[in-house]
């Protein structure tokens, strides 16, 4: 909930950072936070014993500075707990999700160079996004997404995605999300041709990895609303790059919000899409992402966590090798898009 500063809570009262509404980051000595019930959640979904974590959290810490001793990352506790519960403690599957993670910044160079909350100001009080601030009844914080705000020639696009992967850095700090996940929400009023085909297949697929394999938290719901005939060519471009079990956690609703209040209850959402909630505020999560400068500063704004790392041969991301292909398939979706539109 927000607090009286007008700034969202993720978690229970700890330390706090002077200016920052939500949880201060972990101490150096791990202390779980998590509920009985989150732990037994965590124990049921995630394969996590509680007395057995922290002998998990040395194993993949093991496995990090053996096979790859000059990767520059966080080895804490708490951090790498992230990893080891998007991937139900697979100590193999969470170190490939580790390597992934830091690749991506590589692969990816303008959206993670200089990556802070001061350079995507801009996307923020546009309001293309926002996280709610009560999470829905199973603790699930909710990401609104609202493309329409953004016209191609505000911004490049590439800005937008660098605020969504700023919003998730601070969505996944506090374990109930860890163990919880999160629900997305995109409201496609207001989109237009020029919004669908600018981002592209490549751009897409980008995209897709990071959230799929290339971030640790868990992605429970992605509902869709206000849904113009063209999403038929906007989905064209994203599912193939989505696996099964993402595609089908999609979920369509059109203008029926009965349809949206039967998965997230009208107690949580906004005025504006049938809530009791008040009006959606996009400025609270504005000042606390802004209020986290200093945070992201030391986390990305460092020399390369990838250099002198030899890297396994199934890298995230293919790079530009598939340029061709790329475009042909683009032309292919943009001549679906105008027929949609």
């Amino acid at each position: 909930m927000a607090d009286q500063n007008g700034q969202i809570d993720l978690g229970p009262p700890r330390e706090a950072v002077a200016g920052v509404g939500f949880p201060a980051p972990p101490p150096p000595i791990y202390a779980c936070t998590l509920t009985p019930e989150l732990v037994a959640k965590a124990r049921e979904e995630l394969q996590e014993k509680p007395e057995w974590r922290l002998r998990d959290v040395q194993a993949l810490r093991d496995m990090i500075l053996k096979d790859h001793p000059n990767l520059r990352t966080r080895l804490d506790d708490a951090f790498l707990l992230r990893f080891l519960r998007a991937r139900k403690f697979d100590y193999d599957r969470a170190l490939q999700l580790l390597l992934n993670y830091h690749a991506s910044r590589k692969a990816w160079p303008e959206v993670f160079q200089d990556l802070k909350p001061s350079t995507v100001k801009h996307v923020l009080d546009l309001g293309f996004l926002t996280v709610l601030p009560r999470p829905d009844p199973h603790g699930r914080y909710i990401l609104c997404l609202r493309p329409g705000k953004w016209k191609p020639n505000d911004y490049p696009f590439v800005d937008n995605i660098r605020a969504i992967y700023l919003t998730l850095e601070k969505l996944i700090q506090p374990e109930e999300t860890q163990v919880n996940g999160i629900v997305i929400l995109v409201d496609y009023t207001g989109v237009g041709l020029s919004q669908a085909s600018n981002p592209g297949p490549l751009l897409a697929k980008k995209v897709v990895g990071i959230l799929q394999d290339g971030f640790p938290i868990r992605i429970k719901a992605v509902n869709i609303i206000n849904e113009p005939r063209i999403f038929k060519g906007i989905f064209a471009i994203i599912k193939p790059f989505l696996k099964e079990k993402m595609a089908e956690r999609y979920v369509l609703h059109g203008s029926d919000l009965a349809s949206l209040h039967r998965v997230i209850p009208q107690s949580v959402l906004p005025q504006e899409y049938g809530g009791v909630a008040g009006r959606l505020d996009m400025s609270a999560w504005s000042r606390t992402l802004l209020g986290a400068e200093e945070e992201f500063v030391v986390e990305f704004c460092q020399p390369d966590p990838l250099e002198g790392v030899v890297m396994p041969d199934s890298m995230l991301f293919e790079g530009e090798q598939a340029g061709a292909h790329g475009e042909d398939s683009f032309r292919h979706l943009r001549s679906q898009l105008y027929y949609c539109y």
